[in-house]
């Protein structure tokens, strides 16, 4: 039996291919025997459409005091600033170097700017690729050049990472810790989630602080989306979502894909790849308990997290399908997680 089809929420799989240098060589069609994704092993492990992420690397994350809006002291993982200026030039090599990928490979990968796009390629064994910006550094704060990003493809964007920018400010890695730390969206960001409504772009809440996500969320017509969270009740880490952020998803018709990595799923918050594949089903149960199943999907993080050894990379996909087969969940529930969820969203989300 061929494995279930998945697409899957985020990777940072670009990131990995295309570091800030100017080899166009690299690709994920063949086996590289690096990171968690190529397509080798994505059809072994029935991968066959993710979001696809720019990611612009800054410093490194340092451990900096910081006070949460509850007034608690704590130790929290902080990063610096990135400028447009740093920003922009790697977006659009990466983007150039994407392309060239796209255009040697076309019958094996493509980028897809509508669900019909989206469908032909599951239909026909076609990795789809769905461009997603993890943090906006790279946008005028005036959205002047957000148009042309969506001529080459962008349809999807996270208004931050871990860090602040124009627009938000994310929420810094702690644990245990809530995410509630730091203020709403900027002016700047308010018009971004409003420009990214016309445009029919997706807005992901994810590394967004909590007042972020709350603005976001009382601002945009979309449903609300979280493409790589947890759930917080399970892992008390500051990257993962409360019961209520939960009841705004389901409330708005959104979804939220379950991240894999081990220090956001482990109860204890340790990255310890020795992490069994049932504790990122904990995570699925939990949210199908508060949302409903119509509102959970996936979201691995591969070539961007530590994944349980057990998982090892895309090709291990099918070893949590068993995972929640022998939780009780149908072949019904199954395919909602693994891509319908996303077709449901996306159809009501994108023009």
């Amino acid at each position: 039996m061929p494995p279930l089809q998945i697409l899957d929420g985020h990777n940072d799989t670009l990131t990995r291919i295309f570091p800030p240098a100017d080899d166009t060589s690299a690709s994920i069609v063949d086996r590289d025997g690096d990171g968690h994704i190529d397509l080798v092993r994505a059809r072994r492990g029935g991968l066959g459409a993710g979001f696809y992420a720019i990611f612009i690397p800054g410093g490194e994350v340092e451990s900096r005091p910081i006070t949460a809006n509850d007034d608690t002291h704590l130790e929290a993982g902080c990063s610096d600033v990135v400028l447009r200026t740093q920003a922009r030039p790697m977006t659009d090599s990466v983007l150039d170097r994407m392309d060239a990928m796209l255009e040697q490979h076309p019958d094996e990968i493509r980028l897809v700017r509508t669900v019909d796009e989206l469908r032909y390629c599951l239909d026909h064994d076609v990795m789809a690729l769905i461009l997603h910006y993890e943090g906006v550094e790279m946008l005028e704060p005036s959205l002047t050049d957000l148009e042309a990003d969506y001529a080459r493809g962008l349809r999807s964007l996270g208004p931050v990472w871990s860090r602040s920018n124009a627009f938000a400010h994310g929420v810094p890695f702690a644990f245990p810790c809530t995410p509630d730390i730091g203020p709403g969206l900027t002016e700047a960001g308010t018009n971004l989630v409003r420009r990214c409504n016309d445009l029919g772009i997706m807005l992901d809440v994810s590394h967004l602080n909590y007042r972020g996500f709350m603005d976001l969320a009382e601002t945009t017509t979309a449903p609300v989306v979280a493409t790589h969270c947890g759930a917080h009740a399970v892992c008390a880490s500051s990257r993962n979502l409360l019961d209520d952020q939960f009841d705004v998803i389901r409330d708005t018709g959104g979804i939220v894909g379950a991240n894999f990595h081990v220090g956001f799923t482990r109860p204890d918050g340790q990255r310890d790849a020795n992490t069994p594949l049932d504790v990122v089903a904990d995570h699925l149960d939990y949210m199908v308990d508060r949302m409903g199943i119509e509102h959970v999907a996936l979201g691995s993080d591969f070539d961007g997290a530590t994944m349980p050894a057990p998982l090892g990379d895309c090709a291990g996909l099918p070893k949590l399908i068993d995972v929640q087969r022998t939780r009780g969940w149908s072949d019904e529930a199954l395919r909602a997680m693994a891509v319908d969820n996303w077709l449901r969203v996306l159809e009501a989300t994108w023009h």
